[in-house]
């Protein structure tokens, strides 16, 4: 089998045999084995030079489905939108499932959210590439989860080509009216687990684009899961460093177009 085939199937197994008597194997000289402070469980920003908008409250009138069962069923991968905007209460929603702190542990060591991560270090900020939200301005965002705000982050004309560009294309993408961008900070995983963290932090990936299904489909609206993206195009798109900042995961959201 060729090597690089082997080395990827070999990275999606689990942990190998840990020698945990051994004091350089990489649970016992993590950094927080070494007592150094934990990373911030949301990426820092100034307060005082910074653009932010408190999402609005958001109650069940909102949903258009509740039976769970149904939304699994109907769940899909959905490519085709109408041209209609999301309303602020509908993103502030998709925002909380798919990235709400529910509980702060241990003076901000970590938290309890409305995803699954491992070790509950959720290491992905959600960046917002708006279109068409009512009331909001177009531009790049970023999701504040702790007080379940929007930081805005900067707007340019190109956006939408660059946006295509980026997605190889996709036309789809680039008009919906938002664009879910999960984007991940590797050291709030390594900080705890080391090189045990990055098959982990690719699973929480997943379960955060699951929420996003499950909660598009309860408002009338589809999701579509890219991973088909020219990386350092959307990386500098977002304006982040591509090295301890990168773009995993993203996914385009707008109301269902029946066929």
């Amino acid at each position: 089998m060729e090597s690089k085939l082997r080395a990827n199937r070999n990275f999606m197994k689990g942990y190998q045999v840990v020698d945990f008597s051994d004091p350089q194997n990489d649970f016992n000289s993590s950094d927080q084995q070494k007592g150094i402070t934990h990373p911030p469980l949301q990426k820092e920003y100034d307060p005082h030079s910074a653009k932010t908008l408190l999402l609005p409250d958001f109650d069940e009138t909102i949903l258009k489905e509740t039976n769970l069962n149904t939304l699994i069923k109907h769940r899909r991968s959905r490519r085709s939108y109408t041209p209609d905007p999301l309303t602020l209460e509908e993103l502030s929603y998709l925002l909380w499932a798919t990235q709400g702190v529910i509980r702060v542990y241990k003076e901000g060591i970590w938290s309890v959210r409305t995803v699954p991560s491992a070790g509950a270090r959720h290491p992905f900020e959600t960046y917002l590439v708006v279109h068409d939200i009512q009331n909001l301005e177009k531009g790049v965002y970023r999701y504040l989860p702790l007080t379940h705000e929007l930081l805005f982050l900067f707007n340019r004309l190109t956006l939408q080509e660059e946006m295509c560009r980026a997605t190889y294309n996709e036309k789809f993408i680039a008009n919906s009216p938002v664009v879910f961008v999960w984007v991940c900070i590797p050291y709030r995983s390594e900080w705890r687990y080391k090189s045990g963290a990055h098959k982990s932090m690719l699973l929480d990936a997943g379960h955060i684009c699951q929420n996003l299904y499950l909660a598009a489909e309860a408002i009338q609206c589809g999701t579509c899961a890219i991973a088909g993206y020219y990386q350092q195009g959307m990386d500098e798109l977002l304006g982040i460093d591509g090295e301890d900042e990168f773009t995993v995961y993203l996914a385009p959201v707008g109301r269902i177009k029946h066929d």
